[in-house]
This record gives C-alpha cells, sequence and structure tokens, in this order.
C-alpha cells in the first residue's frame, strides 16, 4: 500500500469511528449538523473539490459531482448518517479500487525490474559503471553474475548461464557462450560475459518491451470506447432524470390538489443519483483489460493493445508460416543426389553462391561446407525472391535454387527427389549439376499447440510455405493442420490470406503466426498479426500486433486462453454492473430503495466488478 492510499485508509477509519461514536450521542439541531460534518469533510472534502474544479472547466456531469450531489442533498434533507454513509463507502470503494490497480502494475513488476540500470564499462583495467544510454554500439561490456544484460550484442569472452524469464515467461535456462547473441533483460546466473553492443540501448529489446507494455494502454478496445461513450451520455441523463423526478412528481401532486411532498421526492432523486453512478463500468473494463495485457507479459506474450486483445477473443482462423514457426528453422543437409562432381565440391559451389543471403536454408549450406567461406572468390550475386540465387564462383555461373529458377534459366534435366525435404538444385555454366536434399524438424510443442486450437474451437488451421508440395504435406500431416499450401512467393501468401479473409465466418478474425522476418507483408495484412520468437526483430516487432517472446507454439493457445478470459470477465462486469443499475434505479425511483440499496448498487457493484476484473491477472492455467 503506497503513501496516498495509507492517508486515505486513515481517514475513511477515522471518519467510520467519528459516525459509530455520534450514533450513540444525543445530540440534536445544529450541533448533530456540526459534529456530523466533521466526518463528511474528513472523508469527503476532496470529492467536493474535484466536483468545484470539474464544474469550472465545464465537466459537470461525472462520478464526482454525482457523490457530491447525493450527499449533499441528504445533508440538506437531515439525512445526516445517510450523507456521510454514503460518502464514506464510496471512498472505501475508490480505495478498494486503488489498490487493485496497483496489485495489477505490481503483478507487471517483474517485466518493469528488467530494466538495467547501469552497464559495466572496463577502463584502465577497473570496472566503470555508466549510464546505459551513453553506451555506443561496438562497445565491449562486462555482466558479472547476478546482473542484468543491458544491451543487445554479441558475446565476445566468457560462459555462463542466462535466466531469461523476464523476456520469454519460461524459467529454462540458457547458456551463452562466445559468438552467442544475447538480449537485454536476460539476467546472467553464473561466470563473467563479455559483450559488445549491437545496438544502443534505447533500440535494445528491454526498451522495445517496456515501450510495448508502457504504450498498450493507448490502444483502447471497442468495449472500452463503447463504455466511454455511454458514460459521457449516461450521466447528463440519470441528472436530468434525477431532477425530473424530484420536480415533476411534487409538481403533479400540487396541482391535483395535494400536498407536494418535496422532502420525499427529493430524497428519491438522491437516491436514483447514487444509484446511478457508472463507476463499476468506468472502473472495471479498462481496468480488466490492463490485468489481461500484464497477465500476458508476464507470460511472454506482448499485446501492443487491448483492441488487439479483443481482436485476439474473436480468432477462428489461424495461419502458419512454416519454417521457424511450426518446425525449428535448423535445416541439415541430408543429401546429394544426381550429382556430376563430387558432394564437396557441389555443397561448396552451393554455399558460395548463397553466402550473401541470410535465409536458414543458406546458413545450413555453409555449415555442411564446414570451412570458412571466402567470399572473394564470388562475385555478380543476384537473388531472386522465391525461387533461389546466382552467382558467378571460382569463375563458374551458378544457380543454386528450385525448380522455378532452373525454368527461369532453362535448365534441363531437373530431377525430382524421392525424399522429403527442402530441395536445392544447381547448374553450372546453364548445365544440370544435382541437387542437395535438406530437412527441418517441427518444434517438439506444435502438434500440441494445433490440439490445443482445435479444442478451443478454432475451425480452419492453414499452412502456408515457400516450400515443395511435398514437404508441405508432410509437415501439415505431422502437425495435424486442417489445409496446406506450398511452394507459394511472399505475394503468394499475401494473396491467399486476403482471400481467407474474404471467405471468413463474419464477426471472426484471422491470426497469421509468422517469425516476422521475411513475414512481414503477411503480418500487416492480417487481422491480428502475431510474430514468434522475434525480440530481436525490429520487422517483426513494427509488423505485428502481439509478440511471443520465445518459439514455443503453444504461446499461440496461450496467447488466445488469456484474451477470451479477458474478455469473458469484460461481459461480465457490462451485464453484471447494468443490470444491477437498472433494477434498483427503478426501485429507487418508485420509492422502494432507500440510500442503503443504493450505497450498494454503486460501491459494491463496484467493489465485486473490480474483484472480478483482477481475475484477469491469473493466467498459469490457460
Amino acid at each position: 500500500m503506497n503513501r496516498k492510499q495509507k492517508k486515505m485508509l486513515i481517514r475513511v477509519i477515522a471518519a467510520a469511528c467519528l459516525v459509530l461514536i455520534l450514533a450513540f450521542v444525543p445530540v440534536t439541531g445544529i450541533w448533530r449538523f456540526a459534529l456530523y460534518m466533521i466526518p463528511y469533510l474528513l472523508v469527503g472534502y476532496d470529492i467536493l473539490l474535484k466536483a468545484a474544479k470539474g464544474i469550472v472547466r465545464g465537466q459537470v456531469f461525472d462520478e464526482n459531482f454525482l457523490m457530491a450531489v447525493a450527499t449533499v442533498g441528504a445533508i440538506a434533507l437531515g439525512e445526516y448518517r445517510e450523507g456521510v454513509a454514503v460518502m464514506l463507502f464510496y471512498q472505501i470503494g475508490e480505495l478498494f479500487q486503488s489498490y487493485a490497480v496497483g496489485k495489477s502494475r505490481r503483478s507487471i513488476s517483474s517485466l518493469m525490474d528488467m530494466r538495467p540500470d547501469y552497464a559495466n564499462v572496463e577502463t584502465g583495467g577497473k570496472l566503470e559503471k555508466v549510464d546505459p544510454d551513453e553506451v555506443e554500439v561496438g562497445t565491449v561490456i562486462v555482466v558479472q553474475p547476478g546482473e542484468k544484460v543491458p544491451i543487445d550484442g554479441v558475446v565476445v569472452e566468457g560462459t555462463a548461464t542466462l535466466d531469461t524469464v523476464a523476456l520469454t515467461g519460461e524459467s529454462v535456462p540458457r547458456t551463452a557462450r562466445p559468438g552467442t547473441d544475447v538480449l537485454s533483460g536476460c539476467i546472467v546466473l553464473d561466470g563473467v560475459l563479455k559483450i559488445r553492443t549491437a545496438r544502443e540501448f534505447g533500440e535494445s529489446t528491454v526498451s522495445k518491451i517496456l515501450d510495448l507494455v508502457e504504450n498498450a494502454s493507448s490502444e483502447k478496445s471497442s468495449s472500452e470506447n463503447f463504455i466511454t461513450r455511454f458514460a459521457r451520455y449516461y450521466t447528463p441523463v440519470v441528472c436530468l432524470s434525477a431532477l425530473v423526478l424530484a420536480l415533476l412528481p411534487p409538481l403533479v401532486r400540487l396541482a391535483a390538489g395535494y400536498g407536494p411532498e418535496w422532502g420525499r421526492w427529493v430524497y428519491r432523486a438522491l437516491t436514483f443519483l447514487v444509484i446511478s453512478c457508472p463507476c463499476a463500468l468506468v472502473i472495471s473494463i479498462p481496468l480488466t483489460f490492463f490485468a489481461g495485457i500484464g497477465g500476458a507479459s508476464r507470460e511472454g506474450v506482448l499485446v501492443k493493445g487491448s483492441n488487439y486483445l479483443e481482436a485476439l477473443s474473436k480468432v477462428k482462423t489461424v495461419v502458419f508460416d512454416k519454417t521457424g514457426t511450426m518446425t525449428k528453422g535448423v535445416f541439415e543437409v541430408q543429401g546429394v543426389h544426381h550429382n556430376r562432381l563430387p558432394e564437396g565440391r557441389l555443397i561448396e559451389l552451393a554455399a558460395l553462391a548463397e553466402c550473401a543471403s541470410s535465409h536458414p536454408i543458406s546458413r545450413s549450406l555453409a555449415a555442411a561446407c564446414g570451412e570458412e567461406l571466402d567470399r572473394s572468390r564470388v562475385s555478380e550475386i543476384e537473388e531472386i525472391r522465391g525461387e533461389g540465387v546466382t552467382a558467378l564462383v571460382d569463375g563458374i555461373r551458378v544457380a543454386a535454387g528450385n525448380r522455378r529458377l532452373m525454368a527461369r534459366h532453362h535448365v534441363a534435366g531437373a530431377v525430382d527427389c524421392s525424399h522429403a525435404g527442402t530441395v536445392v538444385h544447381l547448374a553450372l555454366d546453364g548445365e544440370y549439376a544435382g541437387h542437395i536434399l535438406i530437412t527441418d524438424v517441427l518444434k517438439p510443442t506444435t502438434k500440441t499447440a494445433i490440439r490445443r486450437l482445435h479444442g478451443m474451437g478454432i475451425g480452419k488451421t492453414v499452412m502456408l510455405t515457400g516450400d515443395d508440395r511435398r514437404v508441405a504435406e508432410q509437415v501439415a500431416k505431422e502437425c495435424g493442420v486442417k489445409a496446406h499450401y506450398g511452394e507459394l512467393l511472399p505475394e503468394d501468401k499475401v494473396r491467399m490470406v486476403e482471400q481467407m479473409l474474404r471467405e471468413k465466418p463474419s464477426g471472426s478474425m484471422l491470426a497469421f503466426v509468422g517469425d516476422g522476418i521475411n513475414d512481414a507483408p503477411v503480418l500487416s495484412r492480417a487481422d491480428i498479426g502475431i510474430a514468434m520468437g522475434a525480440l530481436g526483430s525490429d520487422a517483426a516487432i513494427e509488423a505485428s500486433d502481439v509478440v511471443l517472446m520465445d518459439d514455443d507454439p503453444e504461446k499461440i493457445a496461450k496467447a488466445l486462453g488469456i484474451a477470451r478470459k479477458c474478455m469473458r470477465i469484460v461481459w461480465q462486469n457490462i451485464i453484471f454492473a447494468i443490470g444491477i443499475k437498472v433494477i434498483c434505479l427503478v426501485l429507487g425511483a418508485l420509492g422502494y430503495a432507500n440510500m442503503w440499496m443504493a450505497i450498494f448498487a454503486d460501491v459494491g457493484v463496484m467493489v465485486l466488478a473490480v474483484l472480478n476484473a483482477i481475475r484477469a491477472l491469473r493466467t498459469k492455467n490457460l
């Protein structure tokens, strides 16, 4: 509990004690009024002040105005105890709401704690702590046991175990050694690492994560926008209704020759005002989304705004990229077939031709080559998107890619491989020279993730890949997706997603899951773009709406589960709060509800709605 909350708690306790004492003190007249004003002003002076400031600014109709009018009116009618009780319980509700928001914020404090306070830079044989913002790219920093990695970089010396739970939500430690890329926000558990920084602090992973979480509340969901618009019109309407209730029946009675009974009808109008206060909705709905986004962040799922959380709950179609999303994206050369050169020589030529590409297949060829590639032997490199590359290697014109590339260069004799896998065909100086078979494997949790999605009612799961149709068919069959398409260029994937968007059921959403590097156009085009394991990818974070902070496909089902639970709570609160309000408003207008029922309809409903809202923090078993 913070200092402000403690002060409010003291005020509430003091006011409650004074009211309890006054209940047993036999005073009347002006002394009774004066004594009850002490606890009233003690607990409610700030509400009266806020109401006055709102009137001055022209922002009259808010909960402070309603509470001020209702309580001042009750005291004017001589209902001192009820007037003080309304203000007292309202402040108890506000205190409870403040505590609940604080609890939600603390729930993601571990995420915020990843922000590093300093970076160790070695100067003159001594470590100097400097502000991470002052560290330039290429600087070697030292991270000791128990310290956070302050900036993204590459390990140049040392071996250590890293705790990545703040980034991924998973407690499995990872080992870092020379050549390992490390992300800011990790904690070194043992060993000392020397890291050469690859980015400025403001561009590092930890800064991006914190920025995403801190700004998530700026993107409002349609539910939140509805509540904001609802409160804007609702409050003036109920104020006018209360005024009509206070004036019209007495005037009608007066015109009919009866006593107007002003006190009774004004009391009903004041009760009506207290009941009508929309606190439960205005507070609990944003709190639910805030708690949902915070809970998701702890699980390694970054949602850019409550609008995306709401859209995620409506997803009925999930489209996957294959490589790096459903599979590990770690390719290995399995064989060389139909070759007219030694296997080693063919792999070497293919690796040199592909040396300028960052594609996983290119890296697998380089690894299979087994030695450092001399790029000076390569010139005139041309990468043809979705087909392969051509280059001049040792004076030989090399074309390495799929059958489309062979057809482009009019190479005859390209032979299909009898084994499933990615096939790299090679042509040397226009003559077919054989093909290299490269395979990838499913991630361990891919099958489970697909089963969970189907169990959650996802009616359509689709896999898109640029790989051979037979590879696509084998992977699809193995993992259990309902549809698959192979041999697609990046623009083909966009076209397929656009077609599925047109065909999807009305009111449902389509999510595309990709590794975020090559799939930025599709991520942007889908209703919801989900970038997997893409913390190091600027393209992923920019193009996607949801970022999964590790490579686990099961996090997709986790994200959907969190979104659906959040929306269930939102609708529970909307139906509960409006339902109770309507019932109590009718009872209040008919004279069957007094101020104590009004207090329940306002503060009681708000407390119950807030308690329900913070359930969105619990995400472990989703």
